[in-house]
């Protein structure tokens, strides 16, 4: 798992990831733990159960599932744990990575951590952005919890949460936003966070969509691309105006 091919980082870079993130996990599990028991630890340090996944291999997975969209459930088979434990992992890793940043290709140094920040890159280097989404199936939440059926995505008929990811005209990812329920439309989750806002403060930067996004092309008709219409089919012929 630890191979580039299958996470995409050197064996040198994997180690740097590892050193630096395992103390920022630890420390928000930690407080999490605190939380919940609303105080100090009870017993010492060591006690109680043990995670079924170290670090390292909470981060491969997350690094794995991320380049490769392997879902939860096959990294599952392969750490011999259940899907929802590499749910949870990958729940824990990926804001701590989005909290780094992404690295810009050729400018060393650089990291984009905002929206903002990515929108002003590309409207100074003249960077055409492509916008997308990803559904991720997750377990369905449980009875009778509030907005329970938000989660249901009508694409797909599972229960899904979905990231929408922008890169750039390689496909490496300069942002990655918030997750939202699977039910909630493309467009709306442009909206929610605030892409459609950044687009009227850069009039400068371009963007290439899918279908899903055609209010956003509507909105910026010579600035945003989407796949052109596809032709209604009446009674089994395609009717072409």
């Amino acid at each position: 798992m630890a191979h580039p091919a299958l996470c995409g980082v050197p064996e040198w870079l994997l180690g740097e990831l590892v050193t630096e993130l395992a103390a920022r996990w630890e420390a928000r599990c930690e407080s999490e733990r605190h939380g919940r028991r609303q105080g100090s630890r009870r017993r010492e340090a060591g006690a109680g159960p043990k995670y079924e996944l170290v670090f390292t291999d909470r981060l491969l997975a997350t690094l794995v599932h991320l380049r490769t969209g392997l879902t939860y459930e096959a990294l599952g088979v392969i750490y011999q744990v259940g899907k929802s434990t590499i749910g949870r992992a990958v729940a824990e890793v990926r804001p701590l990575l989005a909290a780094r940043g992404f690295a810009v290709q050729q400018r060393p140094g650089l990291r984009l951590r905002t929206l903002e920040g990515v929108f002003a890159y590309t409207e100074a280097e003249g960077v055409t952005l492509r916008i997308d989404g990803m559904e991720t199936q997750v377990r369905r939440p449980k009875a009778h919890r509030p907005g329970r059926r938000a989660f249901v995505s009508g694409k797909r008929k599972q229960n899904t949460v979905k990231t929408t990811t922008i890169s750039d005209g390689q496909g490496r990812t300069l942002w990655s936003g918030a997750v939202r329920p699977g039910r909630m439309h493309d467009q709306t989750c442009v909206r929610t966070e605030g892409i459609a806002e950044q687009f009227r403060f850069h009039p400068g930067v371009k963007a290439e969509v899918d279908d899903g996004y055609r209010g956003l092309a509507n909105d910026f008709p010579n600035r945003v691309s989407a796949p052109p219409r596809r032709p209604k089919y009446l009674d089994g012929h395609c009717h072409v105006g």
